[in-house]
């Protein structure tokens, strides 16, 4: 896979919002659409069951499992709206186009009250064989259970990172990423 280059090259760190903004209204789903699109993968979630035990009454389950189901559920939505919607597959992002693959986008999902992360591999270079961690990125963060209150979502985000913008963290052993500041505040724009 090729390195795509940074739609913020030649741009200073003062117009990058700008850029972010060209990038958002470029893209073929409005924030609506994404909004509504996490909202309905969020609500299925609690309409779900495991066996016979439902998700948010019988089965609180821990941050990781609300992220992966938020993986799996936004790009079955998109695709109702729009069949060229889909999973991606091995090393294509998160949800896929097939329109025009290069609006296909990561989702990260977080419980944290407002940050985002990623593997520690995000902040290198992508490999030959490696998924492109440049591009549209869709972030959601979400409250976790606690006691008998039903967890809301508390951030949408919808931006473009380049693998640049993350951070590993320096410890050998750690395996967590997280954002340069600048890229939070430029990179990425509030939809809820």
């Amino acid at each position: 896979m090729t390195h795509r280059a940074t739609p913020y090259e030649d741009h200073v760190i003062e117009e990058w919002l700008a850029v972010t903004e060209e990038l958002l209204a470029r893209h073929p789903l409005t924030p609506e659409q994404i909004v509504g699109a996490v909202r309905r993968s969020w609500a299925a979630i609690f309409e779900s069951n495991i066996g016979t035990l439902r998700i948010g009454t019988a089965i609180l389950p821990l941050p990781q499992i609300m992220s992966f189901f938020l993986h799996e559920l936004i790009p079955v939505e998109l695709s109702k709206m729009d069949s060229h919607w889909r999973r991606g597959a091995g090393q294509e992002k998160d949800a896929y186009y097939t329109e025009a693959p290069q609006f296909s986008f990561e989702i990260k999902a977080s419980s944290h009250i407002r940050d985002i992360f990623g593997n520690r591999s995000y902040a290198q270079v992508s490999g030959a064989r490696g998924k492109d961690k440049s591009g549209y990125y869709l972030t959601v963060n979400f409250e976790k259970f606690k006691g008998d209150n039903r967890p809301q979502l508390t951030r949408v985000r919808f931006g473009w990172l380049d693998h640049t913008d993350w951070i590993g963290q320096t410890s050998q052993t750690g395996q967590q990423a997280h954002l340069s500041a600048n890229a939070d505040r430029y990179k990425l724009v509030d939809l809820l």
